[in-house]
């Protein structure tokens, strides 16, 4: 038999053979095909909820022997893969791919309706509920619904009383981050706010919107008794005292 026949005769027992394995190693239950029989094993898995691998610290299970190596590092406090830029490390390669483009400001995922992209396929399917108006995550006690997991867990506390923000200066704690980003600013004495106006700062939004009220003569609150108006609300409710003083005389 000439080499070139003999070469093209083993080409073609090797492609059989292979489609035979690939066969062989296919999903009865999606009909899915692996190359590998270890693979399919693993894949299995999925519709059978076999899950032998066991975490000895906290007794969670996985399918997988790579997904416990993973889980491990939440008990060792493990971050093998570190940001080049910035020094910050992750448990996993795929937050560090994620975390990369906050320095690169790559936005791969973009929404079809409105164009707006983002970094993380996750920040897109939370943006179009937005559009869809889906709000899956609902309160078991009052049935109110969310669009993110966070937001639900924050309203949560409500009922819970839980309050896991701490103040490192005096132990006043929290249910909001941002209440104690805002509580920090007495002990540091910052004040990001200030007005365009005068220059006077404050250390909260709101006081340089009932500042800004001073520039601005809008005197939205009015007394139902005499007519006259106040920029803020504080200072109506004390010019009332004085009509209830003149009821009781």
């Amino acid at each position: 038999m000439p080499l070139r026949e003999e070469r093209q005769e083993l080409n073609e027992m090797e492609e059989k053979d292979q489609s035979q394995k690939t066969k062989s190693n296919t999903c009865p239950q999606c009909g899915k095909r692996f190359s590998h029989k270890g693979n399919l094993t693993s894949h299995i898995r999925i519709h059978t909820g076999v899950k032998p691998f066991t975490c000895q610290q906290c007794g969670k299970s996985f399918s997988q022997s790579g997904h416990l190596v993973t889980h491990m590092r939440i008990h060792t406090r493990e971050k093998p893969f570190t940001c080049p830029q910035c020094g910050n490390g992750f448990r996993h390669s795929g937050n560090l791919i994620s975390h990369m483009r906050v320095h690169t400001g790559v936005k791969p995922f973009s929404c079809q309706q409105c164009g707006k992209s983002f970094n993380q396929s996750g920040h897109l399917v939370t943006h179009m509920r937005i559009h869809t108006g889906e709000m899956p995550f609902a309160c078991q006690r009052c049935g109110r619904h969310f669009t993110t997991k966070r937001s639900l867990i924050k309203h949560m506390r409500i009922y819970t009383g839980e309050e896991p923000f701490r103040c490192d200066q005096c132990g006043q704690s929290f249910s909001q981050k941002w209440n104690l980003t805002s509580h920090m600013r007495i002990h540091t004495g910052e004040k990001p706010y200030t007005c365009q106006q005068c220059g006077k700062s404050f250390s909260r939004k709101r006081s340089l919107e009932s500042h800004m009220v001073i520039h601005t003569e809008e005197r939205s609150f009015t007394c139902d008794q005499c007519g006259k108006s106040f920029g803020r609300k504080v200072n109506l409710n004390q010019h009332m005292k004085i009509h209830f003083k003149r009821e009781l005389s």
